[in-house]
């Protein structure tokens, strides 16, 4: 695995990393969660991906001008800004590219931006690679299978009311009146640990 000048990490290639052919599907990943990015890089390769990777917004874009990738896995919120920038971007330069769309905010909001961004889906994390391979290879207006450990409706909401928090810049009265909540209900809620997920 040898470093790009524009911060993107790709796999080992002739030249200036440029994918051969007959070498399977190029994949794009792009995540700033360097274990979840590199442990999802290793899955997809083991099922026959090419997969370049890139850990910013930045290094996104100029991953994307290097090479032309079949499909796309891009996390929602990069450290540099959003992904759906990248999704646009990718629509520009390779429009037959499916891309899927990384977030740990599953909610409907969330899904209709990257839809209308040029996503073909997007998948919550935790995922691995079944979910994100049965998600870019779906086809037509079938929805792939649900994950084996979907996460729980209370982790859901959880998260949705930890995603306003911060939003808010961790104001926890200006949090409680754009979620319609009473303010010690919402300080409750604010004082406990994530709920936690069922084991497969």
């Amino acid at each position: 695995m040898s470093p790009d000048p524009t911060g993107a990490n790709v796999g080992t290639a002739p030249g200036n990393g440029a994918p051969s052919p007959g070498e399977g599907p190029i994949l794009m990943l792009v995540d700033d969660d360097a274990p979840l990015r590199r442990s999802l890089q290793r899955a997809m390769e083991r099922r026959g991906f090419r997969v370049f990777q890139a850990e910013s917004l930045k290094s996104g874009i100029a991953l994307a001008h290097t090479i032309k990738p079949d499909y796309a896995v891009i996390d929602l919120r990069l450290e540099d800004g959003s992904g759906l920038e990248l999704v646009k971007k990718l629509r520009e330069l390779h429009p037959q590219a499916r891309v899927v769309i990384l977030t740990g905010y599953g909610n409907i909001a969330t899904a209709v931006a990257a839809v209308k961004a040029g996503a073909i889906d997007y998948l919550a994390k935790p995922v691995d690679a079944d979910d994100v391979i049965a998600a870019l290879l779906s086809t037509g207006n079938s929805l792939p299978p649900p994950p084996a450990n979907p996460m729980s409706a209370d982790r859901v909401r959880w998260e949705h009311i930890q995603r306003v928090f911060e939003q808010c810049n961790r104001n926890v009265s200006e949090t409680a009146r754009r979620l319609n909540m009473h303010r010690r209900t919402l300080q409750r809620i604010l004082n406990k640990k994530a709920p936690r997920e069922r084991e497969g």
